[in-house]
């Protein structure tokens, strides 16, 4: 149905009419072409990819009318495109799902591999879509806020900052003294052993890849299939670890009652050039899904989430005021007052004062924590708990280190330390 778009949209342009990119217009060419035009697909099936279409099209044209050039209209054919049924059109049973289709043909029963966890009556859509080869059933459901008992539940009045990075994807500076840092260099650990791997692969079959015009062969084929298992493999495991990021923040902000939450908005430094490498880190830092995935869980939580401006939260000394120069590791050092405390913290303690909408001051004092708890997100990452920094290379004993080997980790934990509780080096505002 995606290519018959198409084809459609062509003859106009060849013809020199307007292209028929409205939802309305699509859906009512749709029911001019009669039932039985797209097999066994249904009209409800059918009109989600025709959203999916008129959605990309509009998307497209309003960055282009920002003055984006690198904008393109949806004109490439795809072989597969995900359909979606709202609520009434399909039956949930258990581990199967009813999937309606064309009039006159069977209903199609999809066998899913486990339940789903939501009631039935919460489930609001679902959407059959595939991804690196294999079939997959993206639920959607109305989930009610958690309810607490009195005086236990977040309080408005308690507010703390969350200032995200790529070494660590959230850290939060609470309102009493207590921070949190979660670890995410397995996250980045897997995007580099990745990348090396899939240039590894790339060069090995350099030479049984096809040439331009040339059709591929049957091991071609299976290679390019087992490049796409791997791809979508790496896809879900870092999905996963940004999930069990957010979760840690989360669960921490209930057990502190904090009410809001103010997350420092970097999505500003994705305008600026800096260079290939650079660029490739900052497209796999995934800011956009960091946020989206933090609010979504935070909302459930009865938890809110305020962007503020994060500017100059990692430059500038909370003492004295002053820029500082970014140090090589995560310790800022004031050179002017002799401050010193985690940068990460230290800029996750001035979001917590700034207001959402305003500008980069702070109207008021910074708390910095002094009691900070480690965790670490991708617990399921290849051998994330054998080291503490990158997780996949090889044991220090097999580089030809002499130097002591790390005792064995807890099985079953997701951190070396369970409950670490650290206090952190800092020395007070204005205490040389």
């Amino acid at each position: 149905m995606w290519a018959c778009v198409l084809e459609v949209n062509g003859w106009r342009r060849r013809r020199r009419d307007a292209p028929l990119v409205g939802y309305q217009q699509l859906c009512r060419e749709l029911s001019a072409s009669g039932p039985g035009t797209f097999a066994e697909l249904d009209t409800t099936g059918a009109r989600s990819v025709l959203r999916r279409f008129s959605d990309a099209w509009f998307a497209a044209a309003k960055r282009r009318k920002a003055g984006d050039a690198s904008a393109r209209f949806p004109r490439r054919r795809r072989g597969l495109v995900p359909v979606r049924w709202y609520h009434g059109t399909f039956t949930l049973d258990g581990r199967r799902v009813r999937i309606p289709t064309a009039r006159g043909g069977a209903p199609l029963w999809v066998r899913l591999a486990r339940e789903v966890p939501y009631p039935a009556e919460q489930v609001r859509s679902i959407t059959l879509l595939c991804e690196g080869g294999r079939l997959f059933l993206d639920v959607t459901a109305e989930v009610p806020v958690a309810v607490y008992p009195p005086g236990e539940g977040p309080d408005p009045a308690r507010v703390a900052g969350v200032d995200l990075g790529i070494i660590h994807p959230y850290a939060v500076a609470g309102p009493a003294g207590e921070g949190l840092l979660v670890s995410g260099r397995a996250i980045r650990a897997e995007h580099r052993m990745h990348l090396a791997d899939t240039k590894a692969r790339r060069r090995a079959v350099a030479r049984r890849a096809p040439k331009p015009g040339q059709k591929g062969s049957r091991r071609w084929r299976k290679y390019r299939r087992r490049a796409r298992l791997v791809e979508g493999r790496h896809r879900r495991r870092v999905r996963q670890a940004q999930h069990e990021a957010a979760r840690l923040v989360v669960s921490w902000a209930v057990g502190q009652r904090v009410g809001v939450l103010h997350v420092g908005d970097p999505r500003g430094v994705l305008e600026i050039p800096a260079g290939r490498r650079h660029n490739l880190r900052l497209r796999q830092w995934q800011i956009g899904r960091l946020l989206q995935v933090l609010t979504d869980k935070a909302t459930l939580a009865g938890i809110t989430v305020r962007l503020v401006d994060e500017r100059g939260t990692s430059s500038i000394c909370p003492a004295c005021g002053r820029r500082v120069p970014k140090p090589r590791g995560r310790t800022l050092s004031c050179p002017h007052c002799a401050f010193s405390g985690h940068r990460d913290l230290v800029a996750a303690a001035s979001i917590a004062t700034r207001v959402p909408g305003g500008g980069s001051t702070t109207p008021t004092a910074v708390v910095l924590p002094e009691v900070v708890e480690h965790r670490r997100a991708g617990r399921h990452l290849p051998g994330a708990g054998r080291s503490q920094r990158d997780p996949r290379r090889p044991p220090r004993a097999a580089r030809g280190s002499v130097g002591p080997r790390r005792p064995a980790p807890p099985t079953g934990g997701e951190s070396l330390a369970q409950r670490a509780r650290i206090h952190n080096t800092h020395r007070k505002p204005g205490e040389r």
